[in-house]
């Protein structure tokens, strides 16, 4: 453990000295990419209160932000043998920013998303599908890579931001299944008990999903009677 500290300190003030000599410093960096959140989040608060208002529905349940630490971009550029630059960074990597959108229901998350795509000054980059195709594990989830302009007070920047669309069910089997696994060192057999425990307990949740999800449309069709 000590010597990968060791290993990520130096790195991180490899990384600070690389980076004096390029044009825009990190922290510079940092801030374009706190900008791009703000933009993204406002765009889901404004699209959720007109959900509130046209459909009497708010498909937003919470909205979660974080911007990649030092450490763990320093990691994820080393990991992939790229330069350790500041346009290394913007560049190659495109989750530095990220948003978390928790929604109520699974239709909601690709109504959300498409409204989302439709905006005119919204590029998508890239889409990964893991409600339609799950992960392995059991994990689901809809990603987004979307680039988002900024308006500085001289320019207009375009910057990635991911987008993460979970329904509460989603985000509460990934969180568990995090603090499950994080950092433990379980023997072979204990790991496939896990495994499989964590792929059933998925396998719930998606059907939970499914229920809520009928549930809701029925109590819909009952409103607009």
């Amino acid at each position: 453990m000590e010597n990968n500290a060791c290993l990520i300190e130096d790195a991180k003030v490899l990384l600070f000295k690389q980076i004096q000599e390029d044009s825009i410093p990190l922290r510079t960096l940092m801030a374009y990419y706190r900008c791009a959140i703000m933009e993204v989040e406002t765009k889901f608060r404004v699209l959720n209160e007109e959900f509130s208002i046209e459909r009497e529905h708010n498909p937003i349940e919470t909205i979660k932000s974080r911007l990649k630490s030092p450490e763990s971009i320093i990691n994820k550029l080393q990991s992939r043998n790229l330069p350790l630059t500041v346009q290394s960074i913007e560049t190659n990597l495109f989750d530095i920013a990220g948003i978390r959108v928790i929604c109520s229901f699974q239709n909601d998350i690709y109504l959300l998303a498409e409204y989302l795509l439709s905006q005119d000054d919204i590029e998508l980059v890239e889409i990964k599908d893991y409600i339609k195709t799950p992960k392995e594990n059991g994990y689901r989830s809809l990603h987004l890579i979307v680039k988002v302009p900024i308006f500085l007070h001289e320019e207009k920047r375009s910057m990635n931001v991911e987008v993460q669309f979970r329904t509460i069910a989603m985000d509460s089997w990934a969180s568990l299944e995090h603090k499950i696994r994080y950092k433990k060192e379980l023997d072979e057999q204990t790991l496939k008990t896990i495994n499989d425990d964590l792929l059933e307990c998925a396998l719930l949740s998606a059907r939970l999903d499914e229920k809520m999800e009928k549930v809701h449309q029925q109590s819909m069709k009952k409103k607009l009677k």
